[in-house]
């Protein structure tokens, strides 16, 4: 192995805390690492083959050390991420932000707004909510816009002066803004108001906006408008419900790390929590084949880069403790100015969110790397919403019985699993 050629350097190394630098024979940046003592941890190396396929590359091809010495171990993981985002070194666990989720925009820069999908959040004084992941959420809740509040789906431009309201009115999806005897401005802007609580998340607040509209309506003998607000505030409270378990007060301001590491790479998910709620989600992703990564280092190198772009909350929660907890926990307090710890939850509702976490990572995972496992998820989900199941079936008994004229009777079952 060339990394036996560079023993003699090695042993001449100091005893100091700093980062060492791998180099192939053509000058190229192969890994970037932090140490404590820089001596012992390149000296690990030298007897480190067979530990996992991405190690013993990284051995056969390493030919020049170069290390730079650095005040604390603290300094050094500063350092060291600097370098990793500078020259990205091919065998560093370099996750990257998923770009790819989408959010919703509401269009409050148009007369008449409507609800899109958007892929990015522009500063163009319109209202972006999300990101939703998978995409299909997205969509699900757009539709949702359509359905209960009658935000417009076309793309024609409003005057209010068309003779006849389109099919989506009819079929109760729109409120029909394009004609001004049917909708008016005014009501528009409530539907939008509405709209706008419902992206945000407020749905309590809009809850009890309905529920005063309804009785008002029914009160005024306007009853197909109050049977309208009615079914409005049911879904906005049933939708509400749903989220209970992404909400809690004990939570406070917090960012819940899940991870699911494989053959194929890794898969984090981050949920950012800020006062008992989950506000957003990030997915970080690493591709890299029989990498023999574990979790601990996943997480380890996904809080280094994270928050290198972000400001740490006083909590981060993680599935596992990495190797150099402290010296993280030093580093995110001297970056956020204040305390923070690095938490292994172990009960309660701190460790559900934990379990939700990882379990998004999982399928964040199967949705990246396993096309079979992808398909097949997306038909039992399918088939929990047709047959309106608690949970999704992961076993489903198939019977069938034949005879010929009521008699020579024969029964088959059929058993499949996941």
């Amino acid at each position: 192995m060339p990394i036996q050629d560079l023993r003699d350097q090695i042993a001449r190394l100091p005893e100091q805390p700093g980062i060492y630098i791998y180099y192939n024979e053509k000058g190229e940046t192969l890994y970037v690492g932090k140490a404590r003592s820089l001596r012992d941890r390149t000296r690990s190396y030298l007897g480190a083959y067979g530990m996992s396929p991405r190690h013993d590359a990284l051995l056969d091809e390493a030919t020049r050390l170069e290390v730079i010495v650095t005040d604390s171990v603290v300094e050094a993981l500063a350092l060291e991420n600097n370098v990793i985002k500078q020259r990205a070194p091919r065998y560093n666990i370099l996750l990257r932000d998923d770009k790819n989720y989408p959010y919703l925009q509401l269009t409050t820069t148009e007369a008449f707004p409507r609800v899109l999908v958007a892929r990015s959040v522009e500063r163009d004084g319109n209202m972006y909510a999300g990101p939703f992941l998978p995409a299909k959420f997205a969509r699900r809740t757009m539709s949702l816009t359509h359905k209960v509040f009658g935000i417009r789906s076309c793309n024609e431009v409003i005057t209010g002066m068309r003779q006849r309201p389109c099919l989506e009115y009819d079929i109760k999806r729109c409120l029909a803004p394009c004609v001004v005897t049917i909708c008016s401005e005014e009501r528009y802007a409530v539907a939008v108001a509405d709209t706008k609580l419902f992206l945000e998340g407020r749905n309590q607040e809009l809850a009890e906006q309905l529920r005063g509209r309804m009785i008002d309506a029914s009160e005024g003998q306007r009853y197909e408008e109050a049977a309208q607000l009615r079914d409005a505030m049911r879904t906005v409270e049933a939708v509400r419900e749903r989220q209970q378990k992404m909400a809690s007060a004990e939570l406070g301001d917090r960012d819940v790390f899940g991870v699911k590491a494989g053959a194929s790479g890794a898969v984090v998910q981050v949920f950012i929590v800020r006062g008992g709620r989950v506000i957003e989600r990030v997915e970080l992703m690493w591709d890299a084949a029989d990498s023999g990564e574990s979790e601990a280092d996943v997480i380890e190198a996904a809080i280094q880069q994270f928050y290198n772009d972000h400001d740490p909350p006083p909590e981060i929660h993680v599935p596992v403790a990495p190797s150099e907890q402290e010296v993280l926990e030093d580093w995110l307090t001297q970056h956020a100015g204040r305390k923070v710890r690095i938490v292994v939850p172990q009960r309660g509702t701190k460790k559900g969110m934990m379990e939700l976490a990882h379990r998004n990572a999982a399928l964040g995972y199967r949705q990246r790397f396993d096309a079979n496992a992808t398909a097949n998820y997306d038909a039992l989900e399918s088939l929990q919403a047709a047959l309106r199941l608690p949970k999704l079936p992961r076993r489903i008994d198939c019977f069938d019985i034949s005879t010929i004229q009521g008699s020579e009777t024969v029964a088959s079952m059929v058993v499949c699993e996941e």
